[in-house]
Formats: C-alpha cells, structure tokens, sequence
C-alpha cells in the first residue's frame, strides 16, 4: 500500500497522526507512507524530525518540500502515484491538490468542504454528531466511517510510559502549549502562578509539561523573557539539576522540573493546568481534572483558524482589528474546550478573557482542594470518551481495505 498523509501542527501530529501510523505498521509493515507537512501558522517546525524518529520507516517531507513537489518538482522518494490520499491536518487545499497529483482514493478525517464531497471516497467522522456535519457538507452517508477520536489512543500510549523523576504525584501540572506564542507567553504566565501557588503552599508538588516539539533553549528564552508586560509575568531562569532542567526563580528559592512525558504525569498529578487544544481531549480520555485558560490579554500575538489571523500584519490599524477580531472569536463560544462541547455541559473547568497568574493560582488551588469534585470530573471525563477507544486501528483498517 501506498499512501500520502497531509498533516501540520503538533496536536495532529502526535494526537492523530502518531496512533494511525502505529496501527497501520502494525497491519503493513510494508506499507509504504509518505507524510507531507503542509505550510502552516500552527505548526512548531519540528513535527517533521519527530515522525522521522517514530517512524524512520516512513518517508517525511517538510512545508518547503511538500511546496515543491505541488509546483511539479521531483521530490525523491515520493511517488508520482498512490492508493490512498488522507488529509490529517492543515488546509484541506493541500491534500485535495495532492490527492490531484498523486490520484488514488481520497479521504479525510473530522472534516471537508462540499466543493471536495465529489471526489471524497471516505471521510472518518470522530462522532455521530461530527458524521451530520459532514451530511451537511454534501457527504454521501454511505462514504461515513464513524472511527472516532484517534487523539484517545495516542493518551492512552503516552500516559503510560514510566513517569519522570519530578512528576508531581497528587500536585499539579503545568502544560503551557508547543506553538511558538505559546511557549513565549505561556510558560512565563503559568511560571508566575505556580510561584504564588508555592507562596500559598510551600510543599505542593508542582512541574511542567513540556511539548516534544519545543526545545528546552526555547524554554530558557521564554522564562528569562518574562513574556509580554500585559501578560503579568515575572521572569525567572533555567537550571540543570542531577533529575534534569528545571524553572527556577531569580533567586533559586523556587523550583519547577521540566518534563516531557507530560501525559505520564498528568496521570499521577491532582491536577493539570494547561490551554486548550488536542492536549485537553487527551488529559479527559485519562480522567485528568484539568483547569483551561485562554488569556487574551494580548490577542494581536494569538494564532486563529483562517485569514483572520493575519490582521495583525496590516499597517498601522492591524493589531487593533486583530485585537477585536481574537475578542468576538472568544466571546462567539460558550466552552474553549473540546471535551466541554462534545458534553455540552462544563466538566473541565475553563477560564476565559484578560487573566492574571494570580486568578490561575487561585483558581488551581481551589479545585486541587476539593477532591470530592475532581473525583467527579475524573469519572466523568474517562466515561466521555471511552467509546473512542481503538479509533486508530479502526482506521488503519479502513484504509487498508480503501486500497483493496
């Protein structure tokens, strides 16, 4: 079998693409897949080089790459045809104008456009709900596989790899995010809250998650940065320890462990503190209670899906617009999260709007005291999504008999 896979971020990396390829080199170990990072505002740069690692086995074209081969330059390795096309993440453009190039059958996951529903051979719905939408979008039911979350399988293979020394058993986790405004706003903002967290309580185990695809010199930059003055944030700095890096005050009085099995020790932690994203849906399908926050104190800095994260770059009144643009995208949603609006009810706690590491400190401290609720919210969020289990090998298996 021969399949192209189009894929961007870091999310859709180690959340969708990571468990599917599992799953397929378990099926074919022959297979051969060819994935093709798409051009993206989302993505770290590093998703490539972390497939590659996983799976050297695979053949991995980076943005720059993939453009290439779509202006009609010979890329080695990659073939002039394949059985299957899978749209994985990025702009759906991209793997229709493959799925053009390199024909075969096409196929997508969560999503698609009615302009592509023609040629759409298969599309993956996570849910029944998911499935209507793309009925809507001019599917034909008949081409809906639903498979399920592929991000539940990656949680499960990941929180149970061995814990790092400094996972914070029973304290409370920080995962400030992998894009690059995430690192440099992020780790400062929730560096200050977990210090008036340890003024509050000078013993609460407290560490960092850190994402695979941020490097630890970004980490550095971020923390030494202090990130934007709007953002409220003390700054601090990095130093090694004999279990590894770790945050640390300016006067060494405080120190946080970095870790990067985070997924590992949010299963051992009380709480997990973090943003939303793909990693939300993981930490629920663990039954970690988790606290979000979407600080828009500087929404000009703040990547959004579609042209509109672009404003910023206008002269003179851009940031403005994009300021008001982030403001009504965040008001627009009742939840930030997915596991919030596939319940339709708030079961992770969510934070919205300007916020200071001092609200985050003593929000996170609230909810880590009261573990008759996070027993609750625990409970609840594993019985979310315990459907969705196996969702990767029921793909692989799906596009496998695509190819047949």
């Amino acid at each position: 079998m021969k399949i192209a896979i189009t894929c961007n971020g870091p999310g859709e990396t180690a959340g969708w693409l990571r468990p599917l390829l599992r799953e397929l080199y378990a099926l074919e170990p022959a297979a051969g897949v060819h994935v093709c990072y798409v051009p993206d505002d989302f993505a770290t740069g590093a998703e490539p080089e972390f497939v590659r690692a996983l799976f050297p086995q695979a053949h991995v074209y980076d943005a720059k790459t993939y453009l290439k081969a779509i202006l009609g330059r010979p890329i080695a390795g990659l073939p002039e045809r394949v059985d299957v096309t899978l749209y994985l993440g990025g702009d759906l453009m991209h793997a229709a104008r493959l799925h053009r190039k390199a024909g075969g059958k096409f196929a997508t996951y969560r999503f698609t456009r009615r302009r592509y529903a023609r040629f759409t051979e298969r599309a993956f719905a996570v849910d029944a709900k998911n499935a209507a939408v793309l009925i809507a979008d001019g599917l034909d039911p008949r081409r809906i596989t639903v498979s399920g979350n592929l991000a539940i399988d990656g949680a499960f293979a990941e929180a149970s790899a061995e814990a790092e020394p400094g996972a914070p058993a029973d304290g409370l986790l920080f995962m400030p995010g992998s894009r690059p405004y995430e690192v440099a706003q992020m780790i400062p903002f929730f560096f200050t809250a977990a210090l008036a967290i340890r003024r509050e309580d000078p013993a609460m185990p407290i560490a960092f998650g850190i994402s695979p695809f941020t490097t630890i010199a970004a980490v550095r930059s971020a923390v030494e940065a202090g990130g934007d003055p709007r953002m409220f944030s003390q700054r601090g700095r990095m130093i090694e320890t004999p279990d590894g890096p770790a945050l640390a005050s300016l006067d060494g009085a405080q120190r946080f462990p970095v870790l990067r099995h985070a997924l590992a020790a949010a299963a051992r932690a009380r709480l997990t503190v973090t943003i939303p994203g793909t990693k939300v849906i993981e930490l629920a399908a663990i039954g970690a209670p988790v606290l979000s926050c979407t600080p828009i104190n500087a929404a000009e800095i703040i990547a959004i899906n579609g042209p509109l994260t672009y404003l910023d770059r206008i002269p003179f009144a851009g940031r403005r617009l994009k300021q008001i643009a982030v403001t009504a995208v965040s008001r627009r949603f009742r939840f930030h999260t997915q596991p919030n609006i596939d319940a339709d009810r708030e079961i992770v706690r969510e934070l919205h709007g300007t916020l200071t590491p001092g609200r985050v400190a003593r929000e996170a401290l609230e909810l880590w005291g009261d573990k008759p609720l996070l027993a609750k919210t625990a409970q609840a969020l594993r019985e979310l999504y315990a459907d969705h289990a196996g969702a990767a090998g029921r793909m692989a298996r799906a596009l496998l008999e695509m190819q047949a």
